[in-house]
């Protein structure tokens, strides 16, 4: 597909399209990393809590495409030696989210590897620019997964009147089709980072069953809790929670936060016992843009049609201008 879409990120990064995959934890492994690159846009592999074999298989998997890493900061952190093994690698990017990436930005930085830094709040922002960091990812509370509770359309004008002309922002929480990308641009993002759209790809790394049940479920179903990180026996910072998909597992924690720590045994039990694709109790972890993820399709058709679907509406504005 020929290129419709001129930005900062597209001449950065020498890619034709500014749609970047969210390196959802293992789910955006090497396979599909890659075929979003092959489609034209930027792919980062979810190396998550750093399984160091299993990122250098993702990377193996990947092959002679130029994918990007992403990691969880605060779990990073607490393996220095990783840092240096994920650098060896040479990803076209490194993404940082979720605490402190200042050593981790200068590790990269030193090797002349491009960084990315997701931020929910403006100070978080601030610290990433000081930092050096080359991209600056405007996370809204929609997204699945870990993250705040800012709504994007506020926070990304913000973020990008705080990050000036000359650093790349990119949009993430919600967004999955057209009208989010021609959206975001207009709010000041060089591109957007999509998670949900391509957990329900044929490439994604997980099962059918999740892939369908996505398809299923709504946005209205979705709520940011700590309930599935307790489940999962994950020591999360806790400013940062969690959208995911409810179930009867997880509702009735949500009206008793409270009692969450205290049962936390009872509740890893019952959540381990369960099979892995029985989301009554496990987690499926998702956005609120379900609601506009109705199909499993290919990677690159959802590349494409993203951005021929902005293409169209952006070529539209001159007909909301008077004279």
């Amino acid at each position: 597909m020929k290129q419709l879409l001129d930005t900062p990120f597209t001449r950065r990064f020498a890619v034709s399209h500014p749609v970047v995959l969210a390196p959802m934890d293992r789910i955006s492994d090497g396979r599909l990393a890659a075929e979003v690159s092959r489609a034209g846009g930027f792919g980062i592999i979810g190396a998550g809590y750093g399984d160091p074999d299993w990122i250098d298989a993702a990377f193996d998997a990947a092959g002679n495409q130029r994918v990007g890493l992403g990691v969880i900061t605060w779990s990073l952190l607490k393996k220095p030696a990783l840092v240096d093994r994920i650098l060896d690698r040479n990803p076209a990017a490194l993404f940082v989210s979720f605490g402190d990436a200042e050593p981790i930005i200068k590790a990269a930085r030193e090797r002349g590897i491009p960084t990315i830094w997701q931020v929910q709040r403006l100070d978080q922002a601030e610290q990433a620019l000081k930092a050096g960091t080359d991209v600056l990812v405007a996370q809204g509370q929609e997204g699945g997964g870990h993250g705040m509770d800012r709504g994007l359309s506020a926070l990304l004008p913000a973020v990008r009147d705080a990050a000036g002309k000359e650093t790349i922002v990119l949009a993430a929480g919600g967004l999955a089709d057209g009208r989010g990308l021609a959206a975001a641009l207009m709010l000041g993002a060089d591109g957007v980072m999509m998670g949900t759209r391509f957990w329900a790809s044929v490439e994604a790394n997980g099962s059918e069953k999740a892939k369908v049940a996505l398809t299923k479920a709504h946005g209205d179903d979705t709520a940011r809790s700590s309930v599935f990180d307790v489940a999962r026996g994950l020591d999360w910072p806790s400013q940062f929670t969690g959208r995911v998909v409810q179930n009867a597992f997880s509702r009735p924690w949500l009206e008793d936060p409270a009692g969450l720590s205290g049962a936390a045994h009872k509740i890893q039990k019952t959540y381990e016992a369960a099979d892995p694709d029985d989301y009554s109790v496990r987690a499926l972890i998702a956005g609120e843009s379900l609601d506009l993820v109705n199909t499993v399709q290919p990677a690159a058709r959802i590349v494409e049609n993203t951005v021929r679907e902005a293409a169209a509406l952006l070529a539209r504005a001159p007909d909301f201008v008077i004279g």
